[in-house]
């Protein structure tokens, strides 16, 4: 029986993830911020739940500790754990910036650096990085959110080089807006007395939430593809992204080139 970590369990992909891979026959270590969180989440008994906060060092440690006297082997981690800030630049704050790179970035730097000597140990292991479309293109108020999922895809493909020959596959993954409780959650800058602001913000706002309720099947997707991955881990780094919007992107600011397509974007979305 196989076994997979997922951080970030407490709720929407996460949680879905886990009941997805152990309803397939997987061990589920299902990570959360806080285990208080686990009551009303799906429960089955290939899933266990931890509790680990992915920014701190020392709670990670207490964690990994925790998991490998219960599991011999772990096959698969997936950096799950995220959050969103939508700010303008003049407007944020230090504690949300801290916040997010924390969470975003530093905590899929901690999780695989606690979890290689594991992987290298037992000669095999994958880590499948959550990025996002936003780790793919920038677009309108993604100043915070899309800087550190381009840093997880900067970080993973950089690992994987060192990783290689140790057995250990890296690869990220992304997708656009799922319909989750990602984006009620997203924390966002107060209105303000500028008004281009807050008219910029009313519409990205409308456009995020109309493009989140037409994704009806995307969550589904995603898990699919998650599991796919984790069954057949490829030795070099690679990057999986799925769905309409985020190749829809991909590719419309590979053909177009970056002033094309901030031109395009500029006209559509502004």
């Amino acid at each position: 029986m196989k076994t997979v970590l997922i951080t970030g369990a407490c709720g929407g992909l996460g949680n879905e993830t886990s009941l997805f891979f152990a309803n397939k026959g997987w061990q589920v270590i299902a990570t959360v911020h806080h285990i208080d969180l686990v009551e009303g989440l799906n429960i089955h008994p290939n899933i266990k739940f931890y509790p680990l906060d992915v920014t701190s060092t020392e709670d990670i440690e207490s964690a990994k500790s925790e998991i490998l006297k219960d599991y011999k082997t772990i096959d698969v981690i997936i950096n799950n754990a995220g959050k969103g800030y939508r700010s303008f630049v003049e407007l944020s704050k230090d504690d949300e910036i801290n916040s997010i790179v924390d969470v975003n970035w530093l905590g899929v730097v901690k999780v695989c650096r606690a979890f290689i000597p594991v992987f290298r140990e037992q000669n095999f292991g994958q880590f499948i990085n959550i990025s996002s479309v936003a780790g793919l293109v920038n677009l309108p108020l993604g100043n915070f959110y899309h800087s550190t999922k381009q840093a997880v895809e900067s970080f993973s493909e950089c690992m994987a080089y060192e990783l290689i020959d140790l057995n250990i596959s890296v690869c990220t993954v992304q997708f656009g807006n799922a319909p989750t409780n990602f984006q009620a959650n997203v924390v966002k800058s107060k209105p303000t007395k500028i008004e281009h602001y807050n008219a910029m913000m009313q519409k990205i706002d409308a456009i995020l939430a109309n493009k989140t309720c037409k994704n009806h099947d995307l969550i589904d997707n995603i898990v699919a593809k998650l599991y796919s991955v984790a069954e057949n881990p490829k030795k070099s780094f690679r990057r999986y992204t799925i769905g309409f919007d985020a190749n829809f992107m991909k590719y419309l600011r590979r053909i177009l080139g970056y002033r094309v397509f901030n031109f395009v974007i500029s006209k559509k979305v502004l």
